[in-house]
Formats: C-alpha cells, structure tokens, sequence
C-alpha cells in the first residue's frame, strides 16, 4: 500500500510541477519567444500556438525519475541529452541526419549500458524498434491532446503493471507514474483548444522514454515483449501504416503532411476534441488489454495482440470509408 501511495504521489506531484512550469511560460510570454509553431497548409491548426511543451515535461520527469528509480539514470540521460538537441532544433532547425544522428546517439548508448546479457543479435532490432518509437511519437504530435494523451494512458499502463502485476517492481512503478503525471499537467493546455504544443524537445523524449521503459522492463522480467507494442499500439499502427503507404506512393516520408489516421478524422469533420476524446477510448482499452495480456502464456498473448491488430486495422478502414465520402462531398 505503501508503494501504490507514493506513486500516486509522485504523479501528483508531477502533475502539479508540470502545470505550474507549462502555466507560468505561457502567462509570461516567454513560450513565445523560445519557439512557435506557425500554421501552414500542412497543419491542422490555425493560430501561431508554441512549442515548448517538453521543456516543462522532460525536466520534471527526469528528476522525479531520478529520485524515483536512481537506476534508470541511463534513460534520464537519454531523454535530456535528446531533449536538449531538440530544442536546438525546434529554435533553429537542424538537418535530418543530425537529428537521426542524435536519435541513434542516446539509443546506443542506453541499450550498451542497459544490455546485461542480452544477445547481440537482439541489439541491432532493439535500437530500430527504438529509433522508431522515438520518430513515431514525433510524427503523432500533430492533434490537440493526442500526443498528450498517449503518454498519460502509455506511461500511466507501465506505472499499473510495474505496481500490479506478476512481476512488480515499485521503484520504476512510480518512476512511469511520475512520466504519466509530468504529461497530464501539460494535457491541461493541450487539450482542444490546444494552447500549447510538445514540440520536438517534448515528442522525441516521450517517444525514447517509451522505448527505453519498455526494454526496461522486459529485461526486469516486469512483462513481457509483447506488453509495450500492446500499450502504445495505436499510435505505432497509425504512424507505421501511413508512413508505408506514403512509400509505396514514392512520396517522402519524412516531409510534412496530413495523412495520418487522425488527422483525417479531424479534416473529414469529427474536429480535435472529438478526435481526441476517441482515441482516449481506444488507448485505454488498449492498455486495459496490455495489463490482461499480463497473466496469459505466449501464444495467448500473440493471439491477443494479432486480435488487438485487427480490431486497429477494422478501424482504419472505417476513418478511410469516413474519409472519401467527406472529400466526395
């Protein structure tokens, strides 16, 4: 009880942290000044709106990780050193292959640190799996709330199994709680009508932090490797799917564009609150899965996760339908 206690304690903390750093930038105006997003017609919103979300998160996250679970320095280090590199990034701009180069940096290093007896073989899968992660969530920052969200329901579900299930491990439970709560105070602005955004500095260390948990985990024995996929499946799905088409299309996938899943419903006329409010729905059933998922032997949870994948798959064919008859129209 003890343990459930100061993992409430330290999302609550983080939450309010979170809140009152995202509050004071945007009351001061130096939001605006550190960096801005401008609408073009690639964007979703209309109104110049700040990116600076993941300089509150990150560094309330990581300190409270730290006091938390002092063993998951390597991945606090991680998201700060990518955090910071970002941030150059959002102000100045940076070229792909720096960005990438960074990217692989901090996945490197971690999965080194981090190995323990892993195979090698496993190595080169990992830091793909992970370069992904950190991409996908990049490439999923484009709706109010979405991004957001994600991290509370994804951070929030490695929080309940590192606490609940067969294999706890309190210290990281709280260290995950702390992430969840660091997302939630900014979700009080990001929510539609978003007042201000992640930007890179805040996305791309969500998205290795999602990584690096979820390795985390699987090498403690918290849960196995088909737990994080499950969590955050929704969003690998939708990044992964999209991005695919775009390649077989010939067309870039790294440019700018408004072909995500969400972003259709939100342009075929469900708007950012309702858009958001349904992948909530989808999130926490997904997570409410990934905890069962827990419990069940491996086929079970292949069979889980295939089930779960399709499910996902029947509704993006059901955004499409929504979408050619809008544009139809």
């Amino acid at each position: 009880m003890t343990d459930i206690i100061l993992a409430a304690a330290y999302f609550c903390a983080s939450a309010a942290l979170c809140a009152g750093i995202v509050f004071m930038m945007l009351k001061s105006g130096l939001a605006w000044r550190l960096a801005t997003d401008i609408p073009n017609e690639r964007s979703l919103h209309v109104l110049p709106t700040p990116r600076v979300g993941g300089l509150a998160i990150v560094p309330v996250a990581v300190v409270l990780m730290l006091v938390a679970a002092p063993a998951l320095w390597p991945a606090a280090a991680g998201a700060l050193f990518l955090a910071l590199v970002s941030q150059i990034d959002d102000r100045r701009g940076l070229s792909a292959r720096t960005r990438f180069a960074a990217h692989l940096a901090a996945i490197i290093g971690f999965l080194l640190i981090e190995r323990g007896a892993l195979a090698w073989l496993w190595f080169p899968v990992l830091a793909v799996a992970m370069a992904w992660l950190v991409n996908l969530y990049n490439f999923m920052d484009g709706a109010d709330g979405l991004a957001g969200g994600m991290a509370v329901f994804g951070f929030g579900g490695y929080a309940a199994a590192a606490l609940f299930g067969p294999h706890p491990e309190p210290q990281f439970g709280m260290a995950a709680a702390a992430v969840a709560g660091a997302a939630l105070g900014f979700l009080v602005f990001n929510f539609s009508p978003a007042r201000i955004f992640l930007g890179d500095a805040g996305s791309i260390p969500l998205g290795f932090l999602a990584g690096a948990f979820g390795y985390w985990g699987w090498r403690h024995d918290v849960w196995p490797i088909a737990f994080a996929p499950l969590v955050f499946a929704p969003f690998i799905a939708d990044a992964s799917v999209t991005l695919a088409r775009r390649l077989l299309q010939g067309k870039k996938f790294w440019e700018a564009h408004r072909e995500h899943y969400y972003q259709r419903m939100i342009r075929s006329g469900a708007g950012h609150r309702t858009t958001a409010i349904l992948w909530y729905g989808v999130m926490l059933i997904g997570t409410m899965l990934a905890f069962f998922l827990l419990s069940l032997p491996l086929l079970s949870q292949c069979l889980l996760l295939g089930i779960w994948a399709v499910v996902l798959a029947a509704l993006a064919l059901a955004i499409d339908r929504r979408w050619r008859r809008s544009i139809a129209g």
